[in-house]
């Protein structure tokens, strides 16, 4: 019987997840960088984006708690912050346009000159960017035990797959959708994750002040 709202919280944890990595967004700038690349290698770039996005989101999963303790950030001040931080990439997901708090021009200019896109600019901070890291530390703290992070760190694994499958995809996707379907779904994306980050901010302020419940 508790095993439904367990689920349900994973799901709620994972979309907010799938919707800031937003995939689907980042098929432009992959097909840019590797335009003059073999398809191949595109095949092995997409694998390893999305191998290097589960590590880093896993990473942020287990070290996450660790890592606040140490700088002495309390979870509701975090949670505050990574709203604010989602937010912002949510708001500029509504132009249908990608936050500079993920991918900067000057990255971009970098990018196009490496052999090796897969892992920077690609897996971070374009996909598993401070945004994306923020919400994995948040919703990990929020799943509290040792089987609730289990479970969260495998439905990443499934969101990982299915960013290799957008990338391996990536042409023919980026085709059949053009741009107005691209923009469509990331304006989605941002819509979730505007709600998601009003929440965050919300639950941060709560545990902070707990008058204003009143």
């Amino acid at each position: 019987m508790t095993l439904l709202p367990v689920l349900a919280e994973q799901i709620r944890y994972l979309v907010g997840i799938f919707a800031i990595l937003n995939p689907l967004g980042a098929i432009p700038i992959y097909l840019s960088l590797a335009a003059d690349r073999r398809p191949e290698e595109m095949r092995r770039t997409a694998l390893k984006t999305a191998v290097a996005v589960a590590v880093i989101l896993i990473l942020a999963v287990w070290a996450g708690d660790a890592l606040l303790s140490f700088f002495g950030i309390g979870v509701p001040a975090f949670r505050i912050a990574g709203g604010l931080l989602v937010l912002i990439i949510a708001i500029t997901m509504f132009n249908a346009r990608t936050s500079t708090a993920r991918h900067t021009e000057e990255e971009q200019a970098e990018a196009e000159s490496k052999n090796d896109i897969a892992v920077v600019p690609l897996a971070i901070p374009l996909l598993a960017g401070p945004g994306a890291i923020s919400l994995a530390v948040v919703d990990a703290h929020q799943a509290g035990s040792f089987s609730g992070r289990l479970l969260f760190c495998a439905g990443i694994i499934g969101i990982a797959a299915i960013v290799w499958l957008v990338l391996r995809l990536a042409e023919p996707i980026g085709e059949r959708l053009g741009t107005g379907g691209l923009n469509i779904a990331t304006r989605v994306m941002g819509l979730i994750l505007a709600a998601m980050a009003v929440q965050l901010m919300a639950d941060g302020l709560l545990a902070l002040f707990p008058g204003l419940a009143r």
